[in-house]
């Protein structure tokens, strides 16, 4: 094989590796929105509704996506661990923000690794993901989709119900 063709694998690989690992966020933030939409308040459960139909969508593309790229989608786990207790509205604000830039730091990895119209269709999923994520924070973050430029910055803001 020449060169270029093992770097062009590498790139289908890494690309691969990346909208896999976005699959398995998307599939992760579809249950945990079923999770948000069982605790939120009343007055969020619009907006929680349009969030999980927006992952559902997103989950969607990118198992096609697996497919383009001559992979096999992985299914979704039957139940995920939560990163905390969620017993009430504020809990479940507070997971809605965590799954919404856990999903924009995948959405970032895809970024990097594919080109053309994936590429742009992951930079819409990250500012998506950034923006839900400003709005149940009530507030942003510098650089949304990157872990370690958010750490740097600080603890993100209290979240408001």
């Amino acid at each position: 094989m020449s060169g270029a063709q093992n770097s062009g694998d590498a790139e289908a690989s890494a690309e691969l590796k990346a909208v896999l690992a976005a699959l398995r966020a998307e599939h992760a933030a579809v249950y945990g929105y079923g999770v948000v939409g069982g605790k939120v308040s009343e007055e969020r459960q619009a907006e929680a509704q349009a969030a999980y139909d927006a992952h559902r969508a997103r989950r969607d593309a990118l198992a096609r996506a697996v497919r383009d790229l001559d992979g096999k989608p992985e299914p979704a786990a039957a139940a995920y661990a939560l990163p905390f207790p969620v017993t009430d509205s504020d809990a479940a604000v507070r997971l809605a923000v965590e799954l919404e830039e856990r999903v924009a730091g995948v959405y970032s990895d895809v970024v990097r690794a594919a080109g053309g119209e994936r590429r742009r269709d992951a930079a819409e999923a990250l500012r998506e993901a950034a923006v839900r994520a400003a709005r149940w924070r009530g507030g942003s973050v510098a650089f949304p989709g990157l872990a370690e430029r958010a750490a740097q910055a600080g603890p993100p803001s209290t979240p408001r119900t």
